[in-house]
This record gives C-alpha cells, sequence and structure tokens, in this order.
C-alpha cells in the first residue's frame, strides 16, 4: 500500500468523545507498532475551526466541512441529539464529496443518522448506537438496521459507536495490515476481547427495551435464567400469561427479533464469552449454554459468527 492512508472524521457538534479515541488510538499504535507511518488522520467541523464534544471538550479541527481535503476514508462522528440538529451542510458536503471522489463515507456512533438523511444507507444494513435503535427504524425503514456492533462489509461502514468503534478499527488495521498487527494493536489497548461486526450490541434490561414492557422483561428474564437448559417459547407465553402469538408480536415491535431468535442470540452469546474468558473445553461451553452436542453447537456457532467455536478460542474476534 502506497503512503498512509489519511483518515477524515467530520465532527458534528456534540460528538462523542469516547468514539473519536477509539477511532483514533488504534490508528496511532498501528503507526506506533509498526514503526512505520500506515494511518494519518485529520478533523473536520462546519467552521474549520473546532468542535465541541458531548463533554465540553473543545478540539480544534483543520477542516470546514465544505473544503474538505483528499482522504481515503471519511467517517461522519456524532453523538447526542442528532436527530435534533441541522446536518443540511455537512450532508450538501457529503454528497459533493460522493460525487467527485467517490471514495468510502462512514459513520460512527449516531453518524449514520446523518448518513441516511442523506440517503446513502437506502436499501443497506447499518448499525447505530442501540438508544437510536426505534426512532431510526421508524423514520428509515429503507435502511436495513442491525443490532451489530459495526456493518464493515457495504458501501458505508457504520459503527454503533463507544467500544464498538475501537472493534471497527482493529477490523480494518487487520484487512489492511494483518491480523498479527491487529492483535498486537488490541493487546497495547489491553483489548482483549475484540467484536467483530456480527456480535451484538449488548442491550441490557435498562436499556429502553425491555423495561418499557412487563411481559417482555419477565420472557427476557426467564431466558436469561434458562441458557443450559432452554425453555420453549409456548411455555414462556404461558409463564407471563400471554399466547405465543402475542409473545411473537412484542418481541417484534421492541427487538425486530422473534422469541425463538432473540433466545438464540442470548445463548451464542454467552457461549462466545465463555470461549474468550475461561478455559472451559467447546464441550463444556456448549452444554452450559444448552447445546446437546458440540457438533450442533459448533454448526450454529459458524453460522452466527463465521467462524468455529475452536478457531474462536485462538483470535481475539
Amino acid at each position: 500500500m502506497k503512503g498512509p492512508q489519511h483518515f477524515v472524521f467530520a465532527l458534528v457538534e456534540d460528538f462523542t468523545h469516547l468514539a473519536l479515541t477509539c477511532a483514533v488510538d488504534p490508528l496511532r499504535i498501528a503507526n506506533l507498532l509498526s514503526g512505520k507511518q500506515l494511518y494519518r488522520w485529520s478533523f473536520a467541523s462546519a467552521d474549520g475551526e473546532r468542535a465541541v464534544g458531548s463533554d465540553a471538550s473543545v478540539l480544534l479541527t483543520h477542516h470546514k466541512f465544505s473544503e474538505l481535503p483528499d482522504y481515503d476514508r471519511l467517517f461522519v462522528l456524532s453523538g447526542l441529539d442528532v436527530q435534533k440538529k441541522d446536518h443540511s451542510a455537512l450532508i450538501a458536503a457529503l454528497r459533493r464529496e460522493e460525487r467527485k471522489r467517490g471514495k468510502p463515507i462512514g459513520a460512527l456512533c449516531s453518524g449514520a443518522y446523518v448518513l441516511a438523511q442523506a440517503g446513502f444507507l437506502d436499501g443497506q444494513a447499518a448499525a447505530i448506537h442501540w438508544e437510536y435503535h426505534d426512532g431510526f427504524m421508524e423514520e428509515f425503514p429503507e435502511v436495513n438496521l442491525l443490532r451489530n456492533v459495526f456493518v464493515a462489509d457495504e458501501k458505508h461502514i457504520t459503527a454503533s459507536g463507544g467500544t464498538a468503534t475501537a472493534d471497527l478499527m482493529l477490523h480494518l488495521i487487520e484487512r489492511d495490515h494483518g491480523y498479527d498487527l491487529s492483535v498486537a494493536v488490541a493487546d497495547q489497548m489491553v483489548y482483549s476481547a475484540a467484536r467483530d461486526a456480527t456480535a451484538a450490541q449488548k442491550v441490557s434490561l435498562q436499556s429502553r427495551n425491555g423495561m418499557r414492557n412487563a411481559h417482555l422483561a419477565k420472557a427476557i428474564e426467564i431466558m436469561r435464567a434458562n441458557l443450559d437448559e432452554p425453555v420453549s417459547p409456548a411455555l414462556i407465553a404461558g409463564k407471563i400469561g400471554l399466547s405465543i402469538r402475542q409473545l411473537e408480536r412484542l418481541f417484534g415491535k421492541y427487538l425486530n427479533s422473534s422469541p425463538k431468535k432473540y433466545y438464540m442470540d442470548m445463548r451464542l452469546e454467552r457461549a462466545r464469552n465463555l470461549l474468550l474468558q475461561t478455559e472451559m473445553s467447546v464441550i463444556d461451553v456448549a452444554i452450559a449454554c444448552g447445546f446437546e452436542s458440540a457438533g450442533h453447537f459448533s454448526r450454529v456457532y459458524r453460522v452466527a459468527y463465521g467462524i468455529s467455536p475452536m478457531m474462536q478460542r485462538g483470535r481475539l474476534s
């Protein structure tokens, strides 16, 4: 690869500083560990002078949205109240860049909202911070919104924010410069369980979903208490006083999933954590997560994560 890749981060007011740090520092560390300038980066804002983060930090910027330099990747990074801001100037700049250069334009944290407003995400999969899911799905039904930590196999890459941004950058470093460097960067960050794109955002019962509906919260509580010995959705529905059809509608409305799939995703997430964080054998992990055989577990796990449980143990993602 000739010369360093130039990443430009277009910062919307009240951008999330954690996401920015998780985006830039892996690139910095990759340069440090490789002994080469593999990456360089610069920042853009509306006035080309500064951007204010949601934590009231002030970052000096290099470019105006209307005067972006040449780049290899451009990421829109926003944070709080993204849906309440006027993004017309940024969207106009993004559309010009798309016509002029046609180079990769992505989004971090709530930045996917800006790309969706610009029409860039129509008909493609995307990720956004879980806090924006309900409103985003209502406003942009043409976007295939996923609960993944990031989506990297589309024209417009998106990451859900926070440490998911680090997961995306490690993925890009691996793709550009190899697995060994990405692992070394993760080690330097003391980041021992980097996630791949298929990992779901960790949405808890306190995360604006389950706590909105007592029946849903109870159903998920039953699932979580029975990960090693799964019970049927019909039995869960009966325990909380609903029909199976009512339960399915509830999961579809709040979680964009079926009870069966959500339950399986919970079991697989626990299995992945056990593989990464313990020394349990694959068969013991399978049993602990309610799978009757290692073979069945391995097949389901590979479909979900694109890697076998045994291979997962030897990798960070």
